[in-house]
C-alpha cells in the first residue's frame, strides 16, 4: 500500500525554464548557444548539481567552455534564480495529498547556488515531510546513492513509496529500489496514475 509520495522537483513542482531564462538575457543567437551549450547542456552541468565542486570550480568550467563570453556568463551566473517558476498546482497538490493521509517527500537534483538563488519559488518544501537534494549528498539522479539517502534518513519502505519523475531515467532507477513509479508529463496524467495505484487524490 503506498503510504509516501516523492516528488522530483523540476518539470514536476516548479518549471526549469532555463530556455525563457536565456531569451530574457538579450543574448544574440551566437552567445546564446555558447552559453547553453557551456552551461545546461554541458556534462558540467551534473556537476553543478552534484555540488561536489565549489561553485568558483564550476564557475571556472563554465567560463572556459563559452569563451569570450565573460559578460554574458555571469549575467547568466548571477540571475540563474529566475529560471525557477513555481507551478501553479503545487501548494495545492501537496496540501491536498497531505490532507489524505500521505507523507510526502522531495528528490531532485538541485545544484547549491541554484537553491539559494530560488528559494523565494520554494516555499513548498517547508509543506513537506522531508527532502534530499542532491547538492546536499553529492549525488545525482540515477544514481542509487541519492535515493538510498533518502530511504534511509526517513526511514522509508520503498514499497510504500511511489515516485514521481519527468525524466524516464530517474524513473527506472527508483524502479529498480522497489519503488512504484509514475513518468511525469501532466498532473492530470499523474494523478490518474495515483488513482490506479490506489492513492486518493
Amino acid at each position: 500500500m503506498i503510504k509516501n509520495i516523492v516528488f522530483d522537483v523540476g518539470k514536476v513542482l516548479v518549471d526549469f525554464n532555463w530556455q525563457g531564462f536565456l531569451n530574457s538575457l538579450e543574448l544574440t543567437p551566437e552567445i546564446y548557444e555558447k552559453v547553453a551549450d557551456a552551461t545546461v547542456r554541458s556534462e558540467l552541468w551534473n556537476e553543478f548539481d552534484r555540488s561536489k565542486m565549489s561553485d568558483e570550480e564550476i564557475l571556472q568550467g563554465f567560463l572556459e567552455k563559452a569563451p569570450g563570453c565573460e559578460g554574458e556568463m555571469m549575467r547568466f551566473w548571477n540571475n540563474l534564480g529566475n529560471s525557477i517558476v513555481r507551478y501553479d498546482y503545487t501548494l495545492s497538490w501537496i496540501e491536498s495529498l497531505k490532507k489524505a493521509g500521505y507523507q510526502i517527500y522531495l528528490l531532485s537534483n538541485y545544484p547549491r547556488r541554484l537553491y539559494s538563488q530560488s528559494i523565494h519559488e520554494l516555499s513548498f518544501v517547508e509543506k513537506v515531510d522531508g527532502a534530499i537534494f542532491s547538492y546536499e549528498v553529492q549525488a545525482t539522479k540515477p544514481e542509487p546513492e541519492i535515493y538510498q539517502a533518502l530511504l534511509k534518513k526517513y526511514q522509508l519502505d520503498p514499497t510504500e513509496c511511489v515516485f514521481l519523475d519527468d525524466n524516464r531515467r530517474n524513473i527506472i532507477a527508483a524502479n529498480e529500489l522497489g519503488m512504484a513509479t509514475i513518468h511525469f508529463h501532466t498532473k492530470s496524467q499523474a494523478e490518474e496514475e495515483l488513482r490506479s495505484l490506489g492513492v486518493k487524490c
